[in-house]
């Protein structure tokens, strides 16, 4: 079955900041939130490069301010984010205090499944 939702955070962070921002998202920030019920699973990404062929040709896509990092949360409901488990997992950890305060153009979008 399809996943039901898929939450997209993203964001940027301070150049100095960002092997901290890596490994605190990876080793902490991630696992807490897979422990959330409803999270059905979480994947990383960086913004690369889109060059797309359309319309005959091959074209350089740019979005400008694309944030560089963002994380996709498969989601049973919209209601886990907003759950007492969700807030805590989302405040525990270096996060909250060394890597949220020196990330910026943040960007949240919730996708709901056109199948469900």
């Amino acid at each position: 079955m399809p996943d039901k939702y898929l939450f997209m955070a993203s964001m940027d962070v301070e150049p100095e900041r960002e092997q901290i921002f890596d490994e605190v998202y990876d080793d902490e920030h991630v696992p807490y939130l897979a422990t959330v019920p409803g999270v059905i699973s979480i994947a990383r990404f960086k913004t690369n490069q889109l060059r797309l062929a359309i319309g005959g040709e091959v074209k350089n896509i740019v979005i400008e301010d694309q944030p560089t990092h963002t994380a996709i949360y498969a989601l049973e409901s919209p209601d886990v984010l907003i759950s007492k488990e969700w807030s805590e997992a989302v405040e525990k950890g270096r996060w909250a205090t060394e890597v949220r305060p020196y990330t910026m153009n943040r960007r949240h979008v919730l996708l709901r499944n056109n199948k469900i």
